[in-house]
């Protein structure tokens, strides 16, 4: 049972009160970038006490994973409630206790095909910031057709052993572990054969290398595998496998539409970045009151505006959808649709700072790598056309060409 109250307002009281006395305030005053971001996991540094802390009174009551089951280090909110949850957060301008790709993907994934055991074993790790995980999906020869993929584990009797390479693995040179896609039968057909396996990046043979972008930053990493020996079972006798051994493709499309949920989002405010929670009107405002006077500027703004509204009630909308079985193929419209509107929103504001915004460090900060980051929206969870591909074909069911 969760720790907070039924009731909807008083709920809405606790957690306001919740927020107010247990997130620090220099962090609602801490500008939104890279090292506002808490990743959590044995190799991560706070930025300030204040982060950690932050984190740790969070992760005690459960709200680094709202919706989880509290058996499972989660809060066992409701959906209302968890709206509730983020609305008051929103208020505050208290940022987000925790991120990781252990919340938005392998959690999901482990509640819907992981055994009791292995929930009870990974997810709390996981909301309580202590295993950073990173996804080892696509290869060099297995980019948007992600079934084809090559990385190999044989069976060695009580474990395998792994060889291969895996590309744009977020953050992996600072992961605890990954879960990857690797192929236990390479006799079957390529969406047969695959397995859903989860290493320690730790275990000998296991190494990166940071891919570097031209935003200067280098979030994503070539990831290889060198004869890496993965046990069958843990101590607890928990299997290193997620699902059936060979079905990994159904748990691999499950974390997807999470994945692109997730990458969606990003498309439905801002959060994130420089806008540091502000609506683009009115980051665009605290620059100069003038500029929204331009009549093209002012056009513009408001129709981004608009569909970010438009955007965000749609994500609730399948949010409330996923309780009845998932959203399915829609996720790629989510996915899509995000991407684009974050690139707009970024080449709104670079086409307003002009030369000022194209400065690494100067009066905009880090508008200029944010503005680049953003092309690589379009690549991550699946390209733009793959996106497009996939709506026409399993959602309006257009014929193929």
């Amino acid at each position: 049972m969760s720790s907070f109250s039924d009731d909807p307002d008083q709920f809405r009281s606790e957690v306001a009160t919740f927020i107010a006395e247990k997130c620090p305030q220099k962090l609602k005053v801490m500008p939104a970038n890279e090292r506002s971001i808490c990743w959590g996991g044995k190799r991560f540094k706070f930025s300030c006490d204040e982060q950690r802390i932050w984190m740790e009174n969070a992760a005690s009551v459960g709200l680094t994973a709202p919706r989880w089951p509290v058996e499972y280090g989660g809060a066992g909110l409701n959906r209302t409630q968890e709206k509730v949850f983020r609305e008051e957060m929103a208020k505050a301008r208290a940022p987000s206790p925790l991120e990781s790709f252990g919340l938005w993907m392998l959690g999901p994934a482990l509640l819907a095909f992981g055994t009791h055991e292995q929930k009870l074993k990974y997810l709390p790790d996981i909301t309580n910031g202590r295993v950073r995980w990173c996804q080892g999906y696509s290869e060099p020869g297995a980019g948007s057709d992600l079934a084809s993929v090559q990385t190999r584990a044989d069976d060695k009797g009580d474990h395998w052993v792994v060889n291969g390479s895996k590309i744009w693995t977020s953050y992996a040179n600072h992961a605890d572990w990954i879960f990857a896609l690797v192929r236990t039968d390479r006799d079957a057909p390529k969406h047969k054969g695959i397995s859903f396996m989860l290493i320690d990046m730790e275990a000998d043979g296991v190494s990166t290398k940071p891919i570097k972008l031209i935003s200067g930053a280098s979030p994503f990493c070539e990831t290889f595998f060198d004869d890496v020996v993965v046990p069958k079972t843990d101590e607890q006798g928990n299997s290193r496998i997620v699902g059936e051994l060979n079905r990994g493709w159904d748990v691999a499309k499950h974390l997807l539409t999470h994945e692109r949920e997730m990458i969606g989002g990003g498309g439905s405010g801002g959060a994130a970045g420089i806008l540091g929670g502000r609506s683009l009107g009115a980051f665009i405002g605290s620059l100069d009151e003038t500029i929204m006077q331009d009549a093209v500027i002012r056009s513009e703004t408001m129709e981004l505006e608009i569909d970010t509204l438009a955007m965000g009630m749609t994500l609730e909308r399948y949010k409330d959808m996923a309780k009845q079985g998932g959203v399915g193929h829609a996720s790629a419209m989510l996915k899509y649709s995000g991407t684009e509107l974050n690139k707009r929103r970024y080449e709104i504001l670079m086409s307003i700072t002009g030369s000022e915004g194209v400065e690494w460090d100067g009066e905009h900060g880090t508008l200029a790598p944010e503005w680049l980051r953003t092309k690589a929206n379009s690549i991550e969870g699946g390209t733009s056309e793959v996106m497009l591909d996939i709506l026409s074909k399993r959602v309006l069911e257009l014929p193929s060409s």
